[in-house]
């Protein structure tokens, strides 16, 4: 056998080599093929070629393997089981940039499934290795590491913490600042990622000064950026009165206010969450909102979409009324009243409905004023629909009561009430009747319109228990008018009269 064709069985067995990793990775990115791979025993094939001798081997041994731990979290089990994790992070140190890649998105492949496989990932020391892939100076290599790190800190606060220690945010930080598109974005959401949990947490995020770049990213023309840095900022600004105040002090008014008219819906969500997030802490971050035009400009982005990119616009609403009655005018005027009837019957889903009930509570409770502009627009027997329907969730349910409790309570505007005695339960009936006790004896012209419309008739037919609150109210109206009145309009009065006829002697000459 000549030295030729010696060398040609290892040519052969490479090619073979190549030819099956290549095929798997391609295979792998189609889900209907992955069971069938699964159950060939696709994963202890793949094993030794992780440490193959030819390099494009491995990097494609490596991306297979990614592409099927990617797909569930059994593959991604396999993957830890099999003992690879160990493997990847040694070679990830060594290995040329085309590795790193690969071998970062088996680590946040394998890292996106649950907390447990998460802190497989951290048990065997892959975070060091991650934080040299961000120094490393090929962008696509940070970008992979910063996507692996925000894999991870999602889950929790202890992984969060974890990618915190191993050194990651100052350098995600100055990857924001990299002129990538797409590795500021992957950087903003790994901040963003690692913000959300806990005030200590975002602390850790401030102090390496993240706000001021993110804010200036704000109208970046990239849709996918801008979600992701109105995330972090939002994730930033929640936890408390004073990363709010940082956050607005990096000027992000009134610029983020353009955001709300953006193409894309995603990033008018977030620039809603984020106003939101800073609306809810004080009614002075309300007030510098109101200042910038930001109620009327919310209210404009929750006309322009549906669905769940409202949510977070109605709920900000919400908030900013129900710091003072001044703000909550001030929603009044930029018209948000009927914007959230509109959400309250235009919206399929219960946890959007229950939203613009609470947000309508939140602007009717202040005043008779504010609660004359919620039930003008004929709020009242929406919500009471709701309260009473077997359909609605128990969420919506206690929300729309608490609503029209909130709301009555204020109102003394009798016509958009009068409705209510028809329909409401007991519970609701008698702050109903309690509202009309406190203005019927201050109202002359009211008192008149209350016997024409049937309002008093049906007073006299609610059955009350003796003694109760219900009865205390109906007694106060009752008192309002002359007696032989309320006899007339109570039940059986026409029963009594007909006896009478019976019972009368006409006389006779």
């Amino acid at each position: 056998m000549s030295q030729r064709q010696v060398l040609q069985v290892f040519e052969q067995y490479q090619k073979a080599r190549t030819q099956f990793v290549q095929t798997v990775a391609e295979l792998a990115t189609r889900p209907q093929n992955i069971e069938t791979l699964q159950n060939a025993g696709v994963m202890s094939l793949l094993r030794p070629l992780l440490l193959d001798v030819v390099p494009t081997i491995q990097q494609t041994a490596v991306l297979a393997l990614g592409r099927l731990a990617n797909y569930n979290d059994d593959l991604a089990e396999a993957v830890v089981k099999g003992g690879i994790l160990p493997q990847l992070v040694y070679s990830l140190a060594e290995q040329n940039r085309f590795y790193k890649k690969a071998a970062a998105f088996v680590l946040r492949a394998v890292g996106k499934h649950s907390p447990q496989l998460a802190q497989a990932i951290v048990d065997c020391g892959a975070l060091d290795t991650l934080v040299v892939c961000l120094e490393d100076f090929d962008p696509g290599v940070r970008e992979a590491a910063a996507w692996a790190f925000s894999y991870i800190a999602r889950h929790n606060a202890e992984l969060s913490q974890a990618v915190v220690d191993a050194g990651a945010v100052p350098l995600l930080v100055l990857c924001i600042q990299e002129p990538e598109i797409a590795l500021k974005g992957i950087a903003a959401s790994a901040l963003s990622d690692i913000a959300k949990h806990s005030p200590e947490l975002a602390q850790t995020v401030v102090d390496v000064g993240a706000i001021a770049h993110l804010a200036q990213m704000i109208l970046n023309p990239d849709a996918k950026l801008k979600r992701q840095v109105l995330s972090a900022l939002s994730q930033i600004a929640k936890h408390s009165v004073n990363m709010a105040e940082m956050v607005v002090e990096a000027e992000i008014f009134p610029v983020v206010l353009t955001c709300l008219k953006d193409k894309d819906d995603y990033v008018k969500k977030n620039a809603s969450t984020l106003i939101r997030e800073i609306a809810k802490h004080t009614p002075e971050l309300s007030q510098l909102i109101v200042n910038a035009g930001g109620v009327a400009a919310v209210i404009d982005c929750i006309a322009s979409c549906k669905g769940n990119i409202r949510l977070p616009g109605i709920m900000m609403l919400g908030y900013v009324a129900a710091h003072s009655e001044n703000l909550a005018m001030a929603v009044i005027i930029s018209k948000g009243v009927p914007m959230l009837s509109v959400c309250l019957s235009e919206e399929p889903e219960d946890h959007i409905k229950a939203a613009a009930t609470w947000a309508l509570g939140q602007i009717g409770r202040h005043t008779p004023e504010h609660a004359r502009a919620v039930v003008v627009t004929n709020t009242l027997p929406v919500l009471l629909s709701l309260y009473m329907s077997t359909e609605s969730s128990e969420d919506l349910q206690i929300k729309s009561k608490k609503a029209l409790k909130n709301i009555l309570q204020q109102c003394t505007y009798l016509p958009a009430i009068e409705p209510l005695l028809y329909d409401a339960p007991p519970n609701i009936l008698k702050h109903v009747v309690g509202q009309f006790s406190k203005v019927l004896p201050h109202d002359c012209k009211a008192r008149r319109l209350f016997v024409t419309s049937g309002g008093l008739k049906k007073i006299q037919e609610i059955k009350a228990e003796p003694g109760s609150l219900l009865q205390e109210y109906i007694n106060s109206i009752n008192s309002c008018y002359p007696e032989e009145i309320v006899r007339y309009y109570s039940p059986g009065y026409s029963d009594t009269l007909l006896q009478r006829v019976d019972s009368y002697q006409p006389l006779t000459h």
